[in-house]
């Protein structure tokens, strides 16, 4: 559910600012900062219930808004191609659901929708969630090289037929450290990740966190670290 022109723009983005809290636009949200007891409170219950707030946050913000796409690229190549792509899976899912029909669509992929949000949610978070991160502050800084970007990063470890499946997307400091390596090489790489753990650990010391702990601090300030 990821207009692909925004994702292949908003993607390498990250990589470049990996590091830079601020100038990622994956992680601008979680920079430092007051927030309201509303929306503390909100994020606390998402995921104590495992309601998948976060996947669909990352979503609509990152890939389906438009106004904020065009602001980070002002090229008119690539607003064109953003546009693009943004209507055209747009006009698929509406048409979808006009021949389906809403019941219909719901009942064929509602709680497929749902289950793969709630497993992503967990996945997408363990990536750079809880990792101390940078905060530019508007001055200039230069972008971290790809092999230093370890440090910002952590890796699940899935069961191997689940992280064949998923073509090593469980792999994360391989898969920055070493961009341009297809997902499906990214264990042939000789290296074993510092920060990588198990998938059944990270959810459960994940979920002993409140929401707000996990999302807008990290290790060093919470003390959390597994």
């Amino acid at each position: 559910m990821i207009p692909f022109a925004s994702w292949t723009r908003v993607h390498a983005r990250h990589h470049k600012w990996t590091g830079w809290q601020d100038l990622d636009p994956t992680a601008a949200a979680l920079v430092p900062r007051e927030r309201s007891r509303a929306s503390r409170a909100i994020v606390n219950v998402c995921w104590r219930l495992w309601i998948p707030l976060f996947s669909c946050v990352y979503r609509v913000e990152n890939y389906w808004n438009l106004p904020r796409l065009m602001r980070l690229f002002p090229s008119p190549r690539e607003q064109r191609a953003i546009g693009k792509s943004f209507l055209t899976l747009l006009a698929t899912y509406a048409a979808t659901i006009v021949v389906l029909g809403p019941a219909t669509s719901i009942r064929i992929a509602g709680l497929a929708v749902l289950l793969s949000f709630v497993a992503e949610d967990v996945l997408l978070l363990s990536q750079h969630a809880h990792v101390p991160q940078h905060v530019s502050h508007g001055a200039s800084v230069r972008p971290y090289p790809a092999p230093e970007q370890q440090v910002f990063t952590r890796s699940l470890r899935l069961p191997s037929w689940a992280s064949v499946w998923l073509l090593n997307f469980d792999a994360h400091e391989l898969h920055h450290m070493y961009p341009f390596v297809p997902g499906y090489h990214l264990r042939a790489i000789g290296y074993q990740p510092q920060h990588e753990i198990g998938w059944w650990q990270w959810v459960r010391g994940a979920k002993r966190l409140s929401g707000e702990v996990l999302l807008f601090q990290n290790r060093e300030e919470s003390g959390w670290d597994l």
